[in-house]
């Protein structure tokens, strides 16, 4: 991409209401774009990132044998009432609007209920369990105070998961499945130093669910964390009986601010009793489906990304949801067009700064954006090129060839 033809365009300063650093970021640097309270458009530097998170996600997920499919966001409410979670004093953050006969429908926020029912369609015997079902769509929530850029929003990309299994046991090892493959996730992500799972309130479906809780400073949340076994739990359930239960010792935690990135619940029978979702065992008996839930939301990773790697100058992207691998910038009396080219021959993601600006500008520009290899080309550099990693303040003048091997 040549940033001449890009039109977005970086901005100096952001409103005043935007406190958190991700948000600010985010729009200065071009990535995306504030529509109103909660609602954000990705533009195409921020929907290069999103896509490089989702495509992380559903390596994992089909790793541990999801199927992807793609479920609807208009929801019938004779599905939800039939699980009591359709009166709004029992969910708060429903968006519901209604057809033009007057026929009520809602905004999906999360898609248990119709899942099972779609299943019970296709669910008879054992033998068609166990199944791991996900997606990626747009959620919708009323929340009452959006808030801190892509943290809290209202209208979000969410990758939900959903186990359907025979037995508790069953349900057991694919969790257990589940936790490594969201831990993979968010290293892949560059979150894995940081990230920690987190035992917490399982509601009204079982003693604890699993957060995934990277620590940060400006986080909403506290918890409390061992870093030697990587375990944490979160101030909801941090009681005596709870730490006993899960062997730690409170000298040995930290209380520490953090972000939760994704979460996971075991549900039981719950939504597969309402809804018809059984199976018959190998002894003919009627068995109801025991379900499990799991959600990441990308685009709260990427603002998560952002907020745990960046400084005074702008975004520090890792590189594996880096929107470009090489900011290739051409200054006066350079000329970065054949590099430009090799680039893209050797299947190296570019942005190429080929504007009429000053180089001020550029660089400035470059390190808003957070482009992990910044790539110069001017008459100072002869034919050599001037290369430095974002972040780094160590800058090496190598040949286009050491270049390529280096970036590759």
């Amino acid at each position: 991409m040549r940033q001449s033809e890009l039109f977005t365009k970086t901005l100096k300063t952001v409103s005043a209401e935007e406190q958190s650093i991700n948000a600010r970021l985010l729009e200065r640097g071009g990535f995306v774009y504030k529509n109103f309270a909660g609602v954000y458009s990705y533009l195409p530097l921020g929907l290069r990132v999103l896509n490089k998170i989702t495509g992380i996600i559903r390596e994992e997920m089909n790793a541990i044998g999801g199927q992807e499919t793609m479920l609807n966001s208009l929801q019938d409410p004779e599905v939800w009432k039939r699980t009591n979670r359709w009166s709004d004093n029992e969910v708060d953050i429903w968006f519901k609007t209604k057809l033009k006969n007057d026929t009520e429908l809602g905004l999906g926020y999360t898609h248990e209920e119709p899942l099972a029912e779609l299943l019970s369609h296709y669910v008879n015997s054992y033998k068609d369990l166990p199944l791991y079902v996900y997606q990626f769509q747009t959620k919708f929530r009323n929340e009452l105070r959006a808030k801190s850029g892509l943290l809290r929003v209202r209208e979000f990309l969410m990758k939900d998961l959903y186990s359907f299994t025979r037995n508790e046991e069953e349900l057991a090892e694919f969790y257990e499945q589940a936790v490594g493959a969201y831990l993979k996730v968010f290293k892949q992500v560059g979150l894995g130093d940081v990230t920690y799972r987190t035992f917490a309130s399982g509601g009204v479906f079982s003693k604890f669910s699993d957060e995934f809780q990277t620590v940060c400073e400006s986080g909403e949340d506290t918890i409390y964390l061992d870093k030697v076994t990587k375990i944490a739990v979160n101030k909801e359930v941090y009681k005596d009986e709870v730490l006993t239960e899960l062997g730690l010792k409170k000298s040995d935690l930290e209380e520490v601010k953090s972000i939760e990135v994704g979460n996971i619940f075991k549900l039981g029978t719950r939504f597969s009793e309402a809804l018809g979702l059984a199976f018959t065992d190998e002894k003919g008996q009627k068995q109801p489906v025991v379900m499990g839930s799991y959600g990441i939301g990308p685009g709260r990773v990427m603002g998560t990304v952002v907020e745990v790697s960046s400084d005074d100058k702008g975004i520090i992207w890792p590189e594996n949801v880096a929107p470009f691998s090489v900011h290739l910038i051409e200054l006066p009396g350079g000329d970065a067009k054949e590099l430009y080219s090799a680039l893209l021959e050797a299947g190296i993601e570019v942005l190429f700064d080929d504007r009429d600006a000053s180089p001020g500008e550029k660089f400035a520009d470059s390190d808003l954006i957070g482009i992990p290899w910044r790539v110069v080309v001017s008459k100072k550099t002869g034919d050599k090129v001037e290369v430095k990693r974002r972040g780094d303040t160590v800058v090496k003048l190598i040949s286009q060839t050491e270049l390529l091997k280096l970036v590759k």
